[in-house]
């Protein structure tokens, strides 16, 4: 029986010029590739710009598909502007900014990498064995975008059988060395974790560190309601030295993940997919200006036929990058509208019924069903944009992780967070509900969620605590009439 190899052993292995063209082209995004393929057309003799195939433009053969011609023409209706969004979809979906921030000749800001791409170039760059990559893979794939390992290694580590069978303690210390990642602290399983990760990664002679790990590691719940001379008191320093490590706590990240996927106010996309209801069902295109049309140069092909030498071995060279640009612009197109008709195949409900009917789906399940591996469905949806007829939306606003419901089912973290924005919106400005409240709420509703989960997403769409709320409620109510007045024509006092 032929062993199987590793991910990171196939790669090793077949990393040809080729693929490593194919996987860089496909992870960037529209505005990207085209300054990719106007560089590609201006050095190289042998590309050309082509409005269509035809008599004067490059052979059938030679030009992709996806570059000649859409399989289904794009009506005028599904290019219109659509609605604005019934949601935010940047704030939890959007590929993140890691480095500093590029932009075309149209001031367009450039996409960059998710959280997970950036960790997992990374991974593959470091000097791991195939197991351990392995394992970092999976571990990374888990990581949420604030950067935390929600789940336990127990559980990962049977979710990965049969495929991986690996312990719960091989798995450790590829997740510190993940930990130690560009973000510090990605991978935690918790914030005190996370927060001893970014301490332990600066210098010993850091001012006020061994104090700041001793307030994360023990007195970091009890730090608000401990005044400086008490808190002084319980790590048995002097108040200035307390303050040092207080400042030094606060200036770590509690959520490293965060920096990643925000695009910058007032910044606007070119989406790369369009997708439109045709005949009752969902039709998917690339967008008209998602792949610049280009093909091989004829004169220069005719010229190779003539020539020898030291000129025929420099067309011959271009002549094969060339076709290796098409044979990659031909792969992209290929894998993007795989993974966009899949997403659309798995979530038509959240393109007919909005957020609420967003269900469970993670890259490994439309990995699988593609049969491609993780981190090309990864690449593929990485800062890419698709046109529909409730705005224009990023590809991973329609992946979201699953919560259990009490009928056996399960339901998406973003359909949660479209039930508690509308709890909100229709509470008693008075007496606004708490955490708890729209926990037993929604748990009546058949969706167990605890406390602290209903937290974290109130937190993430920007509502503000209950207690909060209700201060803004008083402050906006109108004040109560004296006793006996009368009110006026307008329903004041």
């Amino acid at each position: 029986m032929k062993p199987r190899l590793s991910p990171s052993v196939q790669q090793q292995l077949v990393l040809t010029p080729q693929l490593r063209l194919a996987i860089r082209l496909l992870q960037l995004s529209s505005v990207e590739l085209e300054a990719e393929i106007s560089e590609a057309v201006a050095s190289n003799p042998l590309l050309d710009w082509t409005d269509a195939p035809g008599e004067d433009g490059p052979d059938a053969d030679d030009l992709p598909e996806a570059v000649q011609t859409a399989p289904e023409p794009i009506p005028e209706s599904a290019l219109e502007p659509g609605p604005e969004p019934e949601f935010d979809p940047w704030q939890e979906y959007g590929s993140r900014a890691t480095s500093a921030e590029r932009s075309d000749d149209l001031g367009q800001p450039a996409a960059e990498d998710s959280l997970r791409d950036h960790l997992l170039l990374q991974l593959h760059l470091g000097h791991f064995s195939p197991l351990e990559t392995r394992i970092g893979v999976a571990l990374i794939e888990s990581i949420d975008d604030d950067g935390y390992l929600r789940d336990d290694l127990d559980t990962l580590a049977a979710s990965l059988r049969p495929e991986l069978d690996v312990r719960p303690e091989q798995m450790l210390p590829v997740l510190h060395r993940i930990q130690c990642f560009d973000p510090v602290g990605a991978g935690a399983r918790s914030v005190t974790e996370c927060l001893q990760a970014q301490l332990r990664a600066l210098a010993d002679a850091t001012p006020g560190r061994d104090l700041a790990l001793l307030i994360v590691t023990g007195l970091l719940d009890r730090l608000p309601r401990l005044g400086l001379s008490e808190l002084a008191s319980q790590l048995d320093c002097s108040q200035e030295d307390a303050k040092v490590a207080v400042a030094l706590v606060q200036s770590l990240d509690p959520r490293p993940g965060s920096r990643f996927g925000a695009l910058p106010e007032g910044a606007y996309v070119r989406p790369d997919c369009v997708i439109w209801r045709h005949q009752g069902l969902w039709t998917v295109a690339l967008a008209p200006d998602a792949q610049p049309r280009i093909g091989l140069q004829q004169d220069y092909q005719r010229l190779l036929g003539r020539t020898s030498g030291a000129d025929a071995e420099y067309l011959r060279g271009h002549l094969q990058e060339a076709r290796w640009l098409l044979k990659a612009l031909e792969s992209r197109s290929d894998t993007l509208l795989r993974v966009v008709r899949c997403l659309v195949r798995e979530q038509a409900g959240f393109l007919e019924f909005g957020p609420q009917a967003l269900h469970p789906l993670t890259l490994r399940e439309v990995a699988a069903e593609l049969e491609l591996h993780e981190s090309t469905v990864s690449r593929a949806v990485a800062g890419k944009f698709a046109h529909t007829p409730r705005g224009t939306l990023p590809l991973r606003a329609f992946f979201a992780s699953g919560i259990e419901t009490g009928a056996g089912g399960s339901t998406s973290s973003t359909a949660i967070q479209d039930m508690i924005r509308k709890l909100v919106a229709n509470e008693n400005p008075l007496r606004p509900l708490s955490d708890a409240k729209l926990a037993d709420t929604l748990k009546k509703e058949g969706v167990p969620v605890a406390r602290r989960t209903i937290a974290k997403y109130r937190e993430a769409l920007q509502i503000p605590a209950s207690h909060e709320r209700v201060r803004v409620a008083s402050a906006l109510a109108p004040a109560p009439r004296p006793p006996g007045s009368r009110p006026t024509a307008e329903g004041g006092p």
